[in-house]
């Protein structure tokens, strides 16, 4: 096979891995902003199943948890319940292993603001919601492009690791040839996720840029 012809097929595997980029994304930045809400509640049951959670999604590995959502379901009900599709069980992996990370980047966000500025908006007759959207918000996002941004990035790299559960993703076409006695294109699935990382590094700067007009 020529090498154009192999770039083809690698960026049809490739498609697996952008899809599950942007499903996690849709599905974890609100999550995680929920989580994060729960972890800082004043609830304490509530808090505390949220830290707990987060604890332990983000202290085991992400290939223990895409065997759990994948495998686990049908042992434990002797195969009554399975979840056929293993994209649909990748997506669920990522989206709640991506939630827990995102959820703690939302919470040092939102508490490293100062108390004052709340405590300014109380006496300027704003109400708590008000405070939050139009005075807090615009202050958190600032602090959280560049830890989220990374983990953004990193997600594109992990979303390879969904092979584990023979997801149809580039590195199993990549295998493929291998298994033919191509090698290169194992190497050349690099190409792919450092263009797609260079890209996202590119707009990340820009949204920063665009935010530096807000020094607080």
């Amino acid at each position: 096979m020529d090498f154009w012809s192999i770039t083809l097929q690698l960026f049809e595997g490739f498609k697996a891995n952008c899809y599950l980029f942007g499903i996690t994304l849709l599905g974890a930045l609100p999550l995680g902003l929920i989580i994060s809400f729960g972890s800082m509640s004043p609830f304490f049951p509530l808090k505390a199943l949220c830290r707990t959670f987060v604890w332990i999604i983000r202290g085991t590995p992400l290939l223990l948890q895409l065997f759990v959502v994948y495998y686990i379901p049908p042992m434990i009900t002797e195969g009554a319940f399975r979840i056929e599709d293993r994209m649909t069980a990748a997506v669920i992996a990522f989206i709640i292993n991506y939630a827990a990370y995102f959820s703690e980047i939302y919470r040092g966000g939102i508490e490293g603001i100062p108390k004052g500025q709340y405590e300014a908006g109380y006496v300027l007759g704003m109400k708590k919601s008000q405070i939050f959207f139009k005075v807090v918000l615009l202050q958190v996002i600032k602090r959280i492009v560049a830890p989220m941004s990374n983990e953004i990035i990193t997600l594109v790299k992990d979303t390879s690791l969904a092979n584990f559960i023979l997801v149809e993703d580039i590195l199993k076409y990549a295998n493929d040839f291998r298994v033919q006695g191509l090698i290169w294109p194992v190497f050349y699935t690099g190409a792919f996720f450092l263009l797609f990382c260079g890209l996202l590094t590119i707009l990340f700067r820009f949204v920063e840029r665009k935010l530096d007009f807000y020094k607080g």
